[in-house]
């Protein structure tokens, strides 16, 4: 059982680029980077929240519970 992030695919939809997303909501390439390949152990809701806004999604098409 795992969180999957799927924030590249999110961004590839939305044709943003990691360099786009990260000056939008204003997080370093290297944490948006973490995030990115799943790598991250914890993501603030605010955080969430600021790329949600910037990817017009919802925090489920980001983050997926597979068993």
């Amino acid at each position: 059982m795992s969180i999957v992030v799927n924030l590249d695919v999110m961004m590839a939809k939305r044709k943003m680029s990691l360099n786009e997303l990260s000056e939008k909501v204003d997080l370093t390439l290297s944490n948006l980077s973490i995030l990115k390949t799943g790598k991250a152990k914890a993501v603030r809701f605010s955080t969430l929240e600021a790329i949600c806004k910037a990817l017009n999604c919802q925090p489920g098409d980001i983050l997926e519970f597979v068993q």
